[in-house]
């Protein structure tokens, strides 16, 4: 240690100020599980512990799905609070803005394998540029995408599956009056989270999947539109290995945290048609020399496809 690191409070003490922080060899590693006010929930090995954010964390933000590292009382009392000191190395991050205009990305969770896009076949129906933006934001953040359509027994899937059908998206169907065991099977063991709009049934589905959760449950009003139920992220252990997170259902996934170049690479189905663009290609119309429209009509993919894609690029520019 030299000069340079040592600094000295005038007119106070002579004691010596470094920027030397612990080391905190010792601290626990826990799982954020929830974020309410300032105050987080974590799993320390199989106990629930309420922590703090410590000061040597600066700016940087604690989500659910963050392993971090805590000191302090990990024991679960009641009065009992720990601190994070560090955010372990993320493996992914799905973020979103608030719309395509909004120059602040936030991020929804961190270290999330497979993001689970929570879309009713009815009662609201279902929204295919919702999805499009989830299935952007997914590739864009390494993320595995699974399309899962509620309400099966109010209407039938196959043409949402076809819609998609290009781009092999697994896809799972749930009924009202059934268990949702093919989802629970593409949940086992990875860290999911889910993602909808209000009213395409995830609570329902998080009640199913984690019994005793009690996720409040709303209905669909008269207008086809859902009622928010939940209103914070939180991280549920599934009874056969697991975590499954359940978001706010939202009305908006903008993307202006997205670069263009990177929603082309979104839609594998449109990748190899632009090969033949100019370079710099807009990839906006024919009649700038884009050769997508060309390749969709020999019939390699969907004009819906191509539609989306184009709705997804104007609405950057707007």
């Amino acid at each position: 240690m030299d000069e340079d690191d040592v600094r000295t409070r005038p007119g106070r003490s002579s004691r010596p100020r470094t920027r030397t922080r612990p080391a905190h060899a010792d601290a626990a590693s826990g799982l954020v599980i929830g974020v309410d006010r300032g105050r987080y929930t974590l799993r320390v090995d199989d106990v629930t512990v309420t922590a703090m954010r410590a000061r040597e964390l600066g700016r940087k933000s604690v989500v659910v799905g963050d392993q971090v590292a805590v000191v302090g009382d990990v024991s679960g009392g009641p009065d009992a609070l720990a601190r994070i000191v560090r955010i372990q190395e993320r493996s992914s991050v799905l973020r979103r803005t608030a719309d395509d205009d909004d120059p602040y990305e936030r991020v929804v969770v961190a270290n999330a394998d497979q993001l689970v896009i929570v879309t009713a076949l009815a009662d609201p129906p279902p929204r295919t540029g919702f999805i499009n933006r989830c299935l952007v934001a997914a590739y864009d953040s390494g993320i595995e995408p699974l399309l899962c359509l509620t309400k099966a027994d109010l209407a039938t899937p196959e043409e949402i599956i076809e819609t998609y059908a290009d781009l092999e998206l697994p896809v799972v169907t749930c009924r009202r009056d059934e268990p949702p065991d093919p989802l629970a099977a593409r949940l086992a063991n990875r860290m999911s989270v889910l993602i909808g709009h209000s009213g395409v049934g995830k609570s329902t589905l998080v009640n199913a999947l984690v019994p005793g959760t009690n996720r409040a449950i709303g209905v669909v009003s008269g207008i086809g539109k859902g009622r928010h139920t939940s209103t914070s992220a939180v991280a549920l252990a599934l009874p056969g290995g697991g975590w499954v997170i359940d978001t706010p259902g939202i009305r908006s996934f903008g993307l202006a945290h997205v670069s263009p170049s990177s929603l082309l690479a979104s839609f594998t189905d449109l990748v190899p048609g632009a090969d033949d663009c100019p370079p710099s290609c807009a990839h906006l119309s024919a009649a700038d020399g884009c050769a997508l429209d060309a390749y969709v009509a020999a019939g390699h993919a969907q004009p819906r496809r191509l539609a989306s894609y184009r709705r997804l690029l104007e609405s950057r520019s707007d």
